[in-house]
């Protein structure tokens, strides 16, 4: 070997592909041992580790080129030594400025710190975490914040990553690539931007085991966005999209709220755990505030609702008379309150309540509705008309 040019023991020693076999080579002589020192750019520990962050420091101070490391403890037992905790993500942060691809898996010490002292690499591309149960949305945030480049990120079974403001981060800086989320069960997102093919609106199809999503004041979502994520998300249980205030309006302007009932067909196509919940929950109380896109449509899907005895609609201006119809067939209904609701006339009352009658009806500042119109149409009547909101 000591005859051979140097380029040529380095292309024999680079077609070594298994960790033993170079480990062995490595060993044969001094400069075999450097240049696999040198050539070595992957690193696969776990239990073998004992002491688990000295035994890493030194793996890491003698491959210097490291990119990728894997570190899984699984099958590990205390009989085996400590794990590597925070500490150990230190010195892999402060001796590996390479890399760019890091999996970690059954590491219960492992905190969000450890994932602080990682945000270093700003290198980072690709990060796999499998059930690190100590790790919560903090540590995600703080790492995505230092490792901007990231494009491949796999969560699986981390059950205490709670927070999703790590994933509008991600969504804002429009580099990740890749995201796996198992057993993700909720998605709150507020106050967030979604722009159209861009950020958050490439992320929220990826959910394969959401159950609850809740998206407040998220400006820009999408009828796209919705069918894309029911598509995904089969086991979708509950879904909330609460309508932005007044206050938000001259933002709505340029960013209008597209949801529309085409995102609900495919919701009710797709999650079919929803529409069970909906059919046979018991939900009693129903109040529906500003929300333009209930149309008389919403008011048929309804009529499902088994258990729903108080409906509550205010400002809801794309309910007509012939939605109003439709109140006759929900079955357990007993109070409508209507305010503020331009759609419906007194032509939706003549023919109403012929064979429909509620326990309490309230009428409040709705000028197209008179209170000659609604009189004997409930058991008891409220009305009011004060039309200064118009002005």
């Amino acid at each position: 070997m000591d005859e051979l040019p140097e380029h040529v023991v380095w292309e024999i020693l680079g077609r070594i592909r298994k960790t033993e076999d170079r480990n062995s080579v490595s060993l044969a002589c001094k400069s075999l041992y450097e240049m696999d020192n040198e050539q070595r750019i992957s690193l696969r520990v776990g239990c073998g580790l004992d002491p688990a962050n000295e035994a890493l420091a030194s793996l890491c101070i003698r491959f210097s080129n490291l990119t990728k490391v894997e570190i899984t403890y699984s099958g590990w037992m205390s009989k085996l030594g400590k794990q590597m905790d925070d500490q150990g993500l230190s010195v892999l942060a402060g001796y590996c400025p390479l890399l760019s691809d890091f999996t970690l898996s059954y590491c219960t010490f492992v905190t969000d710190i450890g994932l602080r002292y990682l945000a270093s690499c700003s290198k980072l591309s690709a990060l796999k975490l499998n059930f690190n149960p100590r790790i919560t949305g903090c540590g995600i945030l703080s790492l995505v914040e230092g490792c901007r480049s990231l494009a491949i990120l796999h969560l699986i079974h981390c059950l205490n990553v709670n927070s999703v403001e790590w994933l509008e981060y991600l969504g804002k800086l429009e580099t990740l690539e890749d995201l796996s989320i198992k057993n993700f069960r909720e998605l709150r997102l507020v106050n967030c931007i979604i722009s159209p093919g861009r950020g958050l609106a490439c992320v929220l199809g990826k959910f394969r085991n959401l159950e609850k999503i809740h998206l407040d004041m998220c400006i820009g979502a999408r009828d796209s966005d919705t069918v894309s994520l029911a598509q995904k998300s089969s086991n979708l249980l509950s879904i909330s999209l609460p309508v932005p205030s007044d206050f938000s309006q001259p933002l709505l302007m340029n960013n209008p709220l597209t949801l529309t009932d085409e995102s609900l067909k495919a919701t009710a196509q797709n999650c079919l755990m929803l529409e069970i919940v909906i059919q046979n929950c018991p939900v009693r109380e129903l109040a529906l505030d500003h929300v333009n896109s209930f149309t008389d449509i919403g008011m048929k899907a309804l009529c499902s609702a088994q258990h729903l005895e108080t409906l509550e609609l205010e400002r809801c201006q794309e309910i007509s008379d012939e939605g109003l119809q439709l109140v006759s067939q929900f079955p357990c209904l007993r109070v409508l309150q209507l305010r503020k609701c331009l759609g419906i006339t007194d032509d939706g009352f003549r023919t109403l309540f012929v064979s429909y009658k509620s326990d309490f009806l309230a009428v409040d500042d709705s000028s197209q509705i008179s209170e000659r119109a609604i009189y004997g149409a409930a058991r008891s009547i409220s009305f009011g008309q004060d039309l200064s909101w118009m002005y």
